[in-house]
């Protein structure tokens, strides 16, 4: 084609003009998409360097569980590498309808329902449940899929301040005559607080709204079993769904939902992120499994989960890092700027320390931080490491 007859396409611009993340890379200090050549569990290889994983989700430390392992690669001979179409059609394998029961009876609900990512299973049920004329309620701190979620529903959002239910009340007797789906995160990803889930069934029961609880950051970590925030509270039978992901503690990929059966069961036939999406693969779902019974029967690494918690978040505060509300083993370390966040992160990745650099649009300019998570397997010497670096640095920078 005569290259004159070649029309501009400007839908293309926006990516020729966008140079934010190339700015970053120029300078030294780009912090994602760091390819792994290697993982041992708490330390990883990046650049043939090994470094003290600190920016991982892993919270119990069974990505290398020989049991988990064992059953992966089992299904994976049994079954083949995939299923090759949704669940609705040919998809379904025994392994999801055992998960799915196995779920349901862990976390005390009638019945669940095993999608391919936890991300797609907050777009499956708000999106699903939220109708034209009905509103969908979201703390403003929500992780993005919720957000996503009730972008994709035909129903109006509201959003309302964090854990601020004055607030939230207030939406209420605005939407009094409406359908109305409360959805909050249990524990929340970049502050390392929990949901006042008393609070917010309070509210939920007063104006006859669902409540739903995504249990990404609290499944293995929060609860008498790892059972999650409202195990955790108390309160499962006043929390209508529960949603989480097996990308965490649960050590695979995945998600589901869990409710009553006539809720799991609209969503198996009018959720289109479910009916749409390729099944979750053999040998994630048995892995999965074999990690849900290690949990319940290795209790102890819950409990080094929370000592290796405790350790870091009272050393960091005693050496005067600000690591926000967090109660969790998701501790920001608040660093400021932009631009300080990403050299403070360089000098520790360069230290043997990785960590998560976390900046706007997801936090206020003004409060960037590096997200750390602990893991059950993390050992002392590998947590004081990391304290006494973060210390020397952070005096270094004037942070502390």
């Amino acid at each position: 084609m005569d290259a004159q007859t070649l029309q501009h396409v400007q839908l293309f611009d926006k990516c020729k003009n966008y140079t934010a993340a190339r700015d970053v890379q120029s300078a030294g200090l780009y912090p994602y998409f760091k390819p792994i050549s290697q993982s041992e569990d708490t330390v990883v290889t990046i650049e043939g360097k090994q470094k003290i994983m600190m920016g991982s989700n892993n919270y119990l430390g069974l990505t290398h569980h020989p049991a988990v392992l064992e059953a992966s690669r089992d299904a994976l001979q049994r079954y083949g590498s995939g299923c090759t179409g949704s669940r609705f059609l040919n998809g379904t394998l025994d392994l999801h309808e055992m998960l799915e029961a196995r779920l349901a009876e862990f976390l005390n609900k009638e019945a669940a329902l095993v999608l391919s990512t936890g991300y797609q299973a907050n777009l499956g049920l708000i999106s699903c449940l939220v109708g034209r004329g009905d509103v969908v309620l979201i703390d403003k701190l929500d992780h993005a899929s919720i957000v996503d979620g009730a972008k994709m529903s035909y129903g109006q959002t509201e959003r309302f301040a964090h854990r601020n239910m004055e607030q939230l009340e207030a939406l209420m007797v605005k939407h009094a005559d409406r359908g109305k789906m409360i959805v909050v995160d249990g524990v929340y990803s970049m502050e390392g607080d929990v949901a006042d889930l008393p609070s917010l069934i309070a509210v939920a029961q007063r104006h006859g709204a669902a409540l739903a609880v995504d249990d990404a950051h609290s499944i293995g970590v929060l609860g008498p079993q790892g059972d999650g925030t409202a195990a955790h509270f108390g309160v499962v039978d006043d929390v209508d769904v529960i949603v989480g992901t097996f990308s965490k503690s649960l050590a695979s990929i995945g998600g589901f939902i869990a409710a009553t059966n006539e809720v799991i069961h609209y969503l198996k036939h009018r959720s289109r992120p479910l009916i749409f999406s390729a099944a979750l693969p053999p040998a994630n779902t048995a892995g999965v499994l074999a990690a849900l019974e290690v949990m319940i029967r290795e209790p102890e690494r819950r409990e080094l989960l929370w000592k290796n918690t405790h350790h870091l978040q009272t050393a960091m505060k005693d050496l005067g890092f600000d690591i926000g509300p967090s109660t969790t083993p998701i501790v920001p370390v608040l660093i400021g700027p932009m631009d300080g966040t990403f050299v403070f992160w360089r000098k520790l990745f360069d230290a043997g320390i990785f960590t998560n650099p976390v900046v706007p649009p997801a936090v206020k300019p003004s409060e960037c931080r590096l997200r750390t998570s602990l893991m059950a397997t993390h050992t002392p010497d590998q947590i004081d490491f990391a304290i006494e670096t973060f210390a020397k640095l952070g005096k270094e920078a004037g942070i502390i």
